[in-house]
């Protein structure tokens, strides 16, 4: 079968996760990745790619994300996802050329969308999709935003007839459609013995905006090895060791630290829990990242603090209480690679089953949408 699998395109986390399971489905399938910035620099290299549109974040002078920027600079591309201007009709003759039977998205909009418009079944697979698609399980201080995104995702998103959701945390599904299932671990995790270092690893998602000046005297005044991920330097400073990207390292650096502080991503949270190694969590101010943030800290695996008002007693106060967070890391271990290879393959038959007893889709510059 041919599948299209859209991947957004902000951050690393999403391409990680992709990147774990494209192997099984390409032995199988006829498979085309469609991603943007991040994940399709991650992606391309390694698997067949088209580079498509993408919904920016953007932040304040102080560093903060800034919803009014972001939706004030993303006018364009969300009239063209919602209108079917340049970007999803150049996308959508891209599937009539390549006639999918099935479209994955990982939180990708446009593939989604382009699938709904053309009558092509809909499989998301993806973290955020917790938040709309399983029961309220927001702290209180989070419910009001919680209800918004999770309105905002499904808009976006639409409603796919099949929705997987991988977590490093558990969640009840609200319907027979959706499957909850653990971290997926990478080859490059699996493949590595931890050990307890001394150095703490600080990764940050868009270090260029994250990396504020309090965190990094937080981490200097710390008096600690601090190998940090994610912003534009390299090289020794102090006791800080800036690196760049680089899978296969910064495993390993997972694997030997100490501890890990910086944003809280599912993907990071997943293999930081996997190695045993306890999470100062920083989210990002993004609705996903505070609930991670919360999560982290009532499973016992981590504790919470601000971007914003980081202080090096933050960081003495984690490292004390390490021990006990530790000993709490085997109870929440997950890899969910299996299960996604397992649920992936039965979606795929049924979804594309269902699309053989069924006529589908509208025609797009002349082709009408197929069965396999």
């Amino acid at each position: 079968m041919r599948i299209a699998y859209g991947v957004m395109g902000y951050g690393r986390g999403h391409a990680m996760r992709t990147g774990t399971v494209l192997p099984h489905l390409m032995k199988h399938h006829d498979v085309r990745v469609f991603a943007a910035a991040d994940a399709y620099k991650v992606l391309a290299p390694r698997f067949p790619t088209t580079e498509i549109p993408l919904f920016r974040y953007h932040y304040g002078r102080d560093g903060r994300y800034s919803l009014r920027r972001t939706v004030g600079r993303n006018i364009k591309p969300i009239a063209d996802l919602l209108f079917q201007l340049d970007g999803m009709q150049s996308l959508m003759n891209e599937f009539a050329h390549f006639r999918p039977d099935v479209v994955i998205s990982d939180s990708e909009a446009w593939t989604l969308r382009a699938a709904e418009a053309m009558g092509i079944p809909r499989l998301s697979f993806d973290h955020v999709g917790i938040i709309a698609h399983c029961e309220p399980h927001f702290p209180w201080e989070l419910r009001l935003a919680g209800a918004r995104d999770a309105m905002g995702y499904r808009y976006l998103m639409g409603e796919p007839e099949r929705i997987l959701i991988s977590s490093f945390y558990p969640a009840t599904p609200k319907d027979a459609r959706t499957r909850v299932i653990g971290p997926l671990m990478r080859d490059e995790v699996l493949g590595v013995t931890p050990t307890q270092g001394e150095h703490l690893l600080a990764y940050f998602n868009k270090g260029e905006h994250l990396f504020r000046p309090q965190v990094e005297e937080a981490l200097r005044k710390s008096d600690r090895p601090v190998i940090v991920y994610g912003t534009e330097r390299r090289g020794q400073d102090d006791n800080l060791l800036f690196k760049a990207p680089a899978n296969a390292a910064f495993v390993r650096d997972l694997a030997n630290a100490k501890a890990v502080i910086g944003t809280s991503g599912n993907q990071l949270a997943g293999e930081a829990i996997h190695f045993g190694k306890p999470i100062l969590a920083l989210p990002e101010d993004a609705f996903e990242q505070r609930l991670n943030a919360y999560m982290i800290e009532r499973m016992g695996v981590g504790m919470r603090r601000s971007l914003s008002s980081l202080h090096v007693r933050d960081i003495e106060d984690f490292l004390a209480m390490s021990p006990f967070m530790r000993n709490n890391m085997d109870e929440h271990r997950r890899d969910g690679r299996a299960e996604a290879q397992q649920w992936l393959d039965t979606y795929i038959d049924e979804l594309a089953g269902d699309r053989t007893r069924r006529s589908v889709g509208p025609a797009v510059n002349g082709w009408m949408a197929q069965t396999a």
